[in-house]
């Protein structure tokens, strides 16, 4: 599943691995996300779609969030298996097969693509400033919801089916702070998680403006008054 805003530029670099990737494993779906794209995303997609039956285009009602457009996907999907991963394919599909590993050993309902457990497989890094709010937040989300996780926001996450069912539906924010709310509804209904070294390349191109990321924080705060509610069960 990938969530796609504006990135007619991108897919047509991006959708062919995913067609290879398809190919040799057999019995996947890909189901692409557009978010109300300005550009013409949907027109790419669409084109990738009518050559390839496994692939399915859906649309949002306009431009949600990217925590919509993962909520939509996951919701949709069928696989035993969904794999949520970004559109610049920063880390590649390939890497899936460690998180598959690692929640077959674990025994666990979800896996999560991690770059601060193991900083070596970083290829290309983000702006020094991006990476360092990036541990600023990670220290703040422990603090505030007492997850052990050391990424969170890495997008490249594989969950079982069962487990989506549950998470998703009850996922309230549409906006970049979606993935430590998910996170939190997994460890409130009893579902493990795993947290797995992943290699990652940054990528130019990013959709995270400086606003969005101050926005995040404020989202731990709601994510909290959430979980004191009860809106998670």
């Amino acid at each position: 599943m990938v969530p796609a805003y504006n990135e007619a530029a991108r897919l047509p670099l991006t959708l062919p691995k995913l067609a290879q990737f398809c190919e040799r494993h057999g019995s996947v779906e890909v189901l692409i996300v557009d978010d109300g794209s300005k550009d013409s995303t949907a027109e790419v997609i669409q084109e990738f779609t009518a050559r390839h039956p496994f692939a399915r285009l859906l649309q949002n009602p306009g431009n949600r969030g990217k925590g919509y457009s993962v909520r939509h996907g996951m919701q949709e999907a069928q696989g035993d298996w969904i794999l949520s991963t970004d559109a610049d394919l920063s880390s590649p599909l390939e890497e899936v097969g460690k998180l598959w590993a690692a929640a077959d050993r674990d025994q666990a309902a979800a896996a999560i693509g991690s770059r601060a457990l193991d900083r070596s497989l970083v290829g290309v890094h983000q702006a020094a400033m991006r990476e360092w709010s990036g541990r600023v937040f990670n220290v703040i989300m422990r603090a505030a919801t007492g997850l052990p996780f050391r990424d969170t926001q890495c997008g490249f996450k594989l969950f079982r089916n069962d487990a989506a069912r549950v998470i998703f539906p009850r996922q309230r924010l549409d906006g970049f702070g979606f993935d430590v709310e998910d996170l939190l509804i997994a460890r409130i209904h009893g579902f493990k998680v795993v947290e797995v070294p992943v290699r990652w390349d940054n990528v130019e191109g990013t959709k995270v403006s400086a606003l969005t990321g101050a926005r995040a924080f404020w989202d731990l705060l709601v994510v909290r008054w959430h979980q004191l509610c009860g809106r998670y069960r």
